[in-house]
């Protein structure tokens, strides 16, 4: 379904010479999830300031919206734990066809959710645009829970855990999610900052080959060496890359307006870092920011944050190369 046409806007500082175009597209499911609050999460996003950073950072920038979905029709399934299964179909179908949609009309679309069902219709929607332009779909998933479930698998029911196994082709799904046109290889993906994994999921995974590196890793080794493989595989293959960013990834004392907060997450300046060499990378070319549950926060922060993240993301760098220019001469 189209996009409601309530925060349509565009904007475009005077003066501005623009090179690459954004989009914004808000997708407020919280269906995946039995935490209310991330239906508000698009709006959150805006009141933060995303819209004004992104044109900061040289960006022409289209809000489209709010999507919508269908009423579902009643699914019923084998596991009985299994939540909202006809709304999550529905928002697939609907977020699908958009997020196709924005990628062939933006350089970056940017989803803004929303729970991380949303990935259920964002990543198959922008891998069958890299299939059509003979690329291969790469996936860099930073949060603390690999959602690698099936619909057999869950014990929650929560469908938000089950994203990175449908895109990527796993069984479990057929009959009921829409069918996939063109699938991530699962070689395709890495994962960053893993710390809460189901027994289910860990034999699923073991049968893969997804790089996961969890949060024991990262404090152990650093995040950049990691990354970077990643990253020249992504080059070398000429490939196109989503990133999925989940408020969990994220410590929660720094990020605590999400309803499935892990301890031990990612430090302030590592998530910068991460960004940061995204940016350098140039590889980028869309990207989910999932989970941010507004009622939970601390007086904006966590939105703030993710922001920031964003900016990091596009250009902005936290630390001031004159200042480390002045200070290399003043060793020498």
């Amino acid at each position: 379904m189209p996009a409601t046409d309530n925060n349509m806007r565009q904007s475009q500082p005077a003066n501005c010479m623009y090179q690459k175009s954004c989009c914004l597209v808000g997708i407020p499911v919280q269906n995946g999830t039995t935490v209310n609050g991330c239906d508000m999460g698009p709006d959150a996003f805006r009141t933060a300031g995303l819209n004004d950073m992104l044109t900061g950072q040289g960006f022409s920038v289209s809000d489209l919206g709010n999507l919508a979905a269908a009423p579902g029709n009643l699914i019923e399934h084998n596991n009985r734990s299994v939540k909202q299964l006809e709304e999550i179909v529905s928002w697939a179908k609907c977020i699908q066809e958009a997020s196709y949609k924005a990628i062939t009309t933006h350089d970056l679309p940017i989803f803004l959710g929303g729970d991380h069902s949303l990935s259920i219709g964002t990543i198959p929607g922008v891998t069958r645009y890299a299939h059509e332009r003979d690329q291969e779909q790469f996936v860099l998933w930073l949060d603390a829970h690999p959602d690698f479930h099936s619909l057999y698998s869950t014990e929650s029911g929560n469908l938000h855990g089950t994203p990175v196994a449908y895109f990527s082709g796993q069984k479990g799904f057929e009959g009921y999610y829409p069918r996939l046109s063109n699938k991530v290889a699962d070689r395709n993906i890495c994962m960053m900052g893993i710390r809460s994994v189901d027994a289910a999921e860990k034999q699923a995974l073991s049968k893969t080959q997804i790089e996961i590196y969890d949060m024991r890793y990262i404090n152990d080794h650093g995040i950049a060496k990691p990354l970077n493989r990643f990253l020249n595989r992504v080059a070398a293959a000429k490939g196109a890359l989503h990133v999925s960013l989940d408020v969990d990834f994220l410590e929660p004392e720094i990020a605590p307006a999400v309803g499935t907060a892990v301890p031990g997450g990612a430090t302030y300046n590592d998530s910068h870092h991460i960004m940061e060499m995204l940016h350098e990378s140039g590889l980028v070319t869309s990207l989910d920011l999932a989970e941010l549950n507004p009622f939970l926060d601390d007086r904006g922060k966590t939105a703030s944050l993710m922001v920031d993240l964003c900016a990091s993301l596009v250009g902005h760098s936290l630390a001031d190369p004159s200042l480390a220019s002045h200070s290399a001469l003043e060793q020498a």
